[in-house]
C-alpha cells in the first residue's frame, strides 16, 4: 500500500509468546482496528524483544508458531494488512543499526531507574544482580522500534509512559547532536479497563493460566466462565455489580445491553446467582467469538496467508527502515557510512 505522507505514523505491537485473548483485545487489539482507518500503522512482531526473557533455543524455534498464531488473531479481529503494515523485527537489519546508536545516547543509571525493568525481572523469575544486558537495554531497542518508521503516535499503558518519554529523550538527543531525522512521538493511552483473569487476578495473563483465547472453542470458553472467580455470597443477597468479575465481562463483552442491565439490577438488589450470570456470560461470550473464530478458521485453511503478509509487510518496513538509517548517516556524518554506499555502487 502507498504511503500516504499526510497521515500520521502510529507504532505498537506484541511479542511472540502465544495466542492472543480477551485482554489484548480489550487493551489493545480492538483500538488498533480503529487506528488503522485513521493512521499509517506499522504493527511490530517483536521477536527480538521476547529473547530478553526467552532466549533458549526452543523458545526460538516456538516463536515461528507463535508468530502465525498472533498474525491470524490479528486478522480475525479486523486488522487489515491492506490498510496496516505487519512485520517481523528480527529480519529489519536496521532494527540492530539505530539500537546501538542509541545505546550511545542514554545513560546506565537512567535504564536501571525505569522501574518496568524490575517487573520484567521478576516475572521472568531473574534476580536483579543477573539481569541480562539486553533486558536492561530493553527500552532503548523500543526507542528504536519507535522511531526507525520515525512514529508519530504510540499506544501504550500507563505502565510504559515512562519508555515514550525515554524514547523522546532520546530522540531531542539525536536531533540536537546531530540534526533534526526524527519526531518527538507522542504516547496514546487508551481508556481501557484492565481485564482480571478468571482467578480474579489483576490481569488476565497467559503465563498464570487464567486467560479465555480468541481462539478458545466453545466448550473450552464455557469450562473457563465458570471457573471466573466470584465472592461467596447467597443469590438472594444484594451485591455490589461493580466487585462482580462475570458482571464486568459482560459490560465489557455483551452487546445486549438490556440483558446486561437486567442483570445489573438483579445482582445489586439480590435475586440472581453467580451461577446464573456465568452461564448467560458463556452464551454471550461465545456469541462475541464466533465471528472472530470463523475469520480465524478461515484464513488459517489458507496456509500461505499469514507468510504473504508477514513477506510484503516487513518488505515494506524494511524499504522505511533504510529511508531512516540514511537520514540518520548522512545526519551524523559517518565514514563508514559512506565507504559502504561506494563500495556497494563500485
Amino acid at each position: 500500500m502507498a504511503q500516504e505522507e499526510e497521515r500520521l505514523r502510529v507504532l505498537t505491537g506484541d511479542r511472540p509468546t502465544g495466542k492472543l485473548h480477551l485482554g489484548h483485545y480489550i487493551g489493545s487489539l480492538k483500538a488498533r482496528v480503529e487506528l488503522q482507518d485513521k493512521y499509517d500503522c506499522f504493527f511490530i512482531i517483536a521477536d527480538l524483544h521476547a529473547l530478553t526473557t526467552r532466549p533458549k533455543k526452543q523458545d526460538i524455534l516456538r516463536m515461528r508458531e507463535n508468530i502465525r498464531e498472533m498474525v491470524l488473531d490479528y486478522l480475525a479481529v479486523g486488522i487489515d494488512p491492506e490498510k496496516s503494515t505487519i512485520f517481523v523485527q528480527s529480519a529489519v537489519p536496521g532494527t540492530y543499526e539505530l539500537n546501538l546508536i542509541f545505546e550511545m545516547l542514554v545513560t546506565l543509571p537512567r535504564l536501571t531507574r525505569l522501574p518496568t525493568i524490575k517487573d520484567m525481572a521478576r516475572a521472568a523469575n531473574i534476580d536483579e544482580d543477573k539481569l541480562p544486558f539486553g533486558l536492561v537495554g530493553y527500552p532503548v531497542l523500543q526507542a528504536a522500534d519507535i522511531l526507525l518508521p520515525r512514529a508519530h503516535l504510540v499506544p501504550v499503558g500507563r505502565d510504559n509512559l515512562a519508555h515514550v518519554e525515554l524514547t523522546r529523550q532520546i530522540a531531542r538527543r539525536f536531533n540536537r547532536y546531530y540534526g533534526e531525522v526524527f519526531p518527538l512521538p507522542q504516547a496514546l493511552v487508551p481508556d481501557v479497563e484492565v481485564l482480571p483473569g478468571i482467578d480474579g487476578e489483576a490481569k488476565m495473563s497467559k503465563s498464570r493460566g487464567n486467560a479465555i483465547l480468541l481462539s478458545d472453542d466453545p466448550e473450552t470458553v464455557r469450562q473457563k466462565v465458570m471457573k471466573i472467580k466470584t465472592s461467596p455470597r447467597r443469590p438472594e443477597e444484594p451485591g455490589d455489580p461493580e466487585s462482580s468479575i462475570p458482571l464486568l465481562y459482560h459490560r465489557l463483552f455483551n452487546p445486549d445491553r438490556d440483558e446486561v442491565a437486567e442483570l445489573w439490577e438483579r445482582y445489586k438488589r439480590g435475586g440472581i446467582s453467580d451461577k446464573e450470570i456465568k452461564e448467560r456470560l458463556a452464551v454471550a461470550l461465545n456469541r462475541f467469538l464466533d465471528p472472530i473464530r470463523e475469520r480465524r478458521a478461515y484464513y488459517a485453511r489458507k496456509a500461505e496467508i499469514v507468510e504473504d503478509i508477514l513477506q510484503e509487510g516487513t518488505r515494506k518496513m524494511r524499504r522505511v527502515a533504510q529511508e531512516t538509517m540514511e537520514m540518520v548517516w548522512e545526519a551524523m556524518g559517518m565514514y563508514g557510512a559512506e565507504l559502504a554506499r561506494r563500495i556497494a555502487s563500485s
